[in-house]
């Protein structure tokens, strides 16, 4: 997972990362949420859902501790970081500020 990650990162704009785990309950409310962040933004923005227990070395280095977490990245750099399930209008927004 961690090239094919590096190489989605290089080749989209704009990514937001949502690292997950099937056994979170604020993981299955978010995901709804991102599907209408993705219908509103369409190729605007990529949206990656990382499931923390399969893929341990990428969540470790990205230090997650707790899931919900996402990550924004910009050109490949992580430009915001939040842990926990927000609102489609917030997520829109925090996009909209770095695209």
């Amino acid at each position: 997972m961690k090239s094919s990650f590096n190489s989605i990162l290089k080749s989209n704009p704009i990514v937001l990362v949502d690292f997950f785990a099937d056994w979170c309950g604020p993981c299955k409310m978010l995901a709804p949420i991102l599907k209408e962040v993705k219908e509103e933004l369409g190729d605007t923005v990529k949206i990656v859902k990382i499931d923390v227990d399969k893929n341990e070395t990428l969540s470790a280095k990205y230090q997650i501790r707790g899931v919900p977490t996402m990550l924004l990245f910009k050109n490949g750099k992580q430009v915001w970081r939040q842990s926990g399930v927000l609102q489609k209008i917030d997520i829109v927004s925090i996009i909209n500020t770095h695209i």
